[in-house]
């Protein structure tokens, strides 16, 4: 039995909690907003984020920050990308030589272009990085129904402590050296996610979807690998499997954001309303600005960033797609007549 700090009770945090509890750990949840330590104390529930999923009463609730890091066997990093800098920041004090933190949220830094784990190692560059990833919602990990994620590590010694760990009968996972290529997919997916959403709110149809998900993956993929990330990553589970998910669920709140602009609302009114942290946008600036140092052509993300935040009609932005210049779509494929 490990002894689990998780450190953010959103959805994904309390999912992860319930899993872990159920895998026979002990597990202490720590929140920064002292009303959702008290409801989630009392109620043994989060009522608001992941209604229906129970909270063992042996589980340890804080908002002691110190106390949920203390002599931890493993730490699992679940807020919101926005505030991953931050939280490690108050953290490091805390932390041991070799201290295991899990990062389970997905966004890129705006102003460095920093994945998750490269901020956390900044904060706290005594602790063992490592990243969980993969086509996996919090309301289905709640319920129990069947998942597959995938453990990246610096060590195949610290990813498949964490396999052990995580590994259920309902929740298979997979391991991988590749750190930045499953960061890379679980974050870029995010953009992708929105034009799916924008594309659903203006009516389209399975057709357009269907192009977004596989010309989003040929973007990022292309990205990915120029910054030093592995083609196999792209086409797995963090990868396109990530995307797929967030493109086509009801409970992709990127998907949901973009589908209120669709239908008109801006993105400050799209944000307001989904009422949880839409991270797609916050990483749609940072993926245009990793295209442009990369020299790398992502055509799906400028579009999203033009509807985002230059006021750009969402239906323009699709025709602009759609009438690209004329390519191949794999330029290293030669023509017989060529070999």
């Amino acid at each position: 039995m490990a002894n689990v700090g998780v450190i953010g009770a959103g959805s994904w945090g309390t999912a992860l909690s319930v899993l872990l509890h159920d895998n026979g750990h002990q597990v202490t949840i720590w929140s920064i907003d002292p009303e959702e330590v008290k409801m989630l104390a009392e109620e043994r529930e989060h009522k608001k984020k992941l209604p229906g999923v129970k909270l063992s009463e042996d589980m340890v609730i804080t908002g002691n920050l110190e106390a949920a890091v203390h002599e931890k066997d493993v730490l699992v990093l679940a807020v919101p990308s926005p505030f991953t800098r931050a939280t490690a920041k108050k953290m490091a004090p805390y932390i041991m030589e070799g201290q295991i933190i899990v990062d389970v949220a997905k966004g890129i830094e705006e102003d460095t272009l920093l994945t998750l784990s490269e901020q956390i190692r900044q904060e706290i560059p005594q602790a063992d990085v490592a990243v969980l990833s993969g086509p996996s919602h919090a309301e289905e990990v709640g319920r129990k129904l069947p998942t597959t994620c995938v453990i990246g590590a610096s060590t195949r010694k610290t990813a498949e402590y964490l396999q052990e760990l995580f590994i259920s009968k309902v929740f298979r996972v997979y391991t991988s050296p590749d750190i930045l290529g499953i960061e890379l997919g679980g974050s870029l997916k995010n953009v992708i996610a929105l034009a799916a959403g924008i594309a659903d709110g203006l009516g389209y149809g399975d057709n357009t979807k269907a192009a977004l998900i596989t010309r989003g993956i040929a973007e990022i993929a292309r990205l990915g690998v120029k910054m030093g990330g592995q083609i196999q990553t792209f086409t797995g589970l963090t990868g396109i499997g990530d995307l797929i998910v967030t493109c086509a669920s009801v409970h992709s709140r990127n998907r949901r954001a973009g589908y209120l602009i669709g239908q008109g609302k801006n993105m400050k009114e799209a944000m307001d309303e989904v009422q949880m942290v839409v991270e797609g946008v916050y990483s749609a600036k940072a993926a245009a600005k990793l295209a442009e140092k990369y020299d790398v052509s992502m055509p799906i993300v400028t579009q999203v960033n033009a509807v985002l935040f230059d006021g750009k009609n969402p239906a323009e932005a699709v025709d602009e797609l759609m009438q690209r210049e004329s390519r191949s779509e794999h330029d290293s494929l030669p023509w017989s007549e060529e070999k």
